[in-house]
């Protein structure tokens, strides 16, 4: 690992690393903004914590930070919130703006622009309270998965396997959203691609696959358990695996991000087309989180990842 010289440290300002927050992702949030808070400092970085769920923004004003990286997920740090109040004080932040922020949170736009675009994804309904459960599991296939549209970190999903299942699984889904998002399930390999940079300089960095117990990668086995298996790269031929990272790209592209970020691709099993799945605009970064290993695979470690995406803030609307 090369250390940053004090000169380049230096050079950051004061940093702030955005953590913890109000959303359902708080307690990851806060794993993932200690790592960062950590690797900044052993760099020498001038880097605090601060936390938007516990202070006000008259509070982040006065701290004078130089610069964020924003360490935050799921509502008020992933969906454009925060973007738009840091560009409104004038603080340059880590990763995607305003716009691809909320975009990237919503689920259903996201599905309506890589249809646009020509990129694959599940089939899918916008359930709403007075929606035919019935008629959607019939047009979609059963199992299919349901929802919250908003949330991340698989919370409020539920897999449905019969019609007797629809109803409760809408009403979990619904009570975390105002609508609900029912999604084709796709039968096979789950795989993550990491991306830096924007626009034209975006890459992909080597894909991760997930291999979780029963399929099951939801939020415990995300996060607090070591029973799911990781590999990268994983057990791909190589034309597939450049496919893969080339929908990531241009998925990335296609919402507006920048800086970094994350998009999850399911490949079928019956015919080995891959399907994109949401993109991530402010990924974990936690012990297992996904960005960090599959740059220890190009022999990036945590520390030079997390100056990496430093040296990427900036503010996206002042030009």
């Amino acid at each position: 690992m090369t250390k940053l010289t004090a000169q380049e440290a230096k050079a950051f300002g004061k940093v702030g690393v955005l953590m913890g927050g109000l959303s359902a992702e708080r307690d990851v949030s806060i794993m993932s903004g200690t790592g960062v808070l950590a690797a900044l400092q052993s760099q020498g970085v001038d880097a605090h914590a601060f936390d938007p769920g516990q202070r006000s923004l008259a509070e982040l004003a006065a701290e004078k930070f130089d610069r964020v990286f924003i360490a935050l997920h799921g509502r008020y740090g992933e969906d454009g919130s925060i973007q738009g109040a840091l560009e409104l004080l004038g603080i340059p932040y880590t990763g995607s703006g305003v716009m691809a922020s909320s975009v990237g949170m919503d689920k259903i736009t996201t599905k309506i622009l890589w249809l646009r675009e020509n990129l694959p994804t599940p089939e899918y309904a916008v359930l709403g309270a007075d929606s035919d459960l019935d008629a959607e599991g019939a047009r979609l296939g059963l199992p299919l998965i349901m929802k919250p549209p908003h949330e991340g970190s698989t919370i409020g999903i539920t897999k449905v396997s019969d019609k007797a299942g629809l109803k409760a699984a809408y009403d979990a889904a619904a009570a975390l959203d105002d609508c609900v998002l029912a999604e084709e399930f796709v039968e096979g390999r789950e795989f993550t691609v990491a991306v830096l940079g924007t626009g034209k300089t975006a890459r992909a960095l080597p894909i991760v696959e997930i291999v979780a117990p029963q399929g099951n990668y939801d939020y415990n086995n995300k996060y607090f358990t070591d029973d799911t298996k990781y590999f990268c790269p994983p057990q791909l031929d190589q034309a597939m695996q450049d496919e893969m990272q080339r929908l990531a790209v241009a998925a990335y592209r296609a919402v507006g991000c920048e800086g970094w970020g994350r998009v999850d691709v399911l490949l079928r099993e019956k015919d080995q087309k891959p399907f994109l799945l949401e993109v991530n605009t402010s990924p974990g970064m936690t012990s297992h989180s996904l960005v960090p290993m599959a740059a220890r695979a190009t022999g990036v470690s945590y520390e030079e990842l997390c100056v990496e995406i430093l040296r990427t803030a900036r503010l996206k609307l002042k030009k």
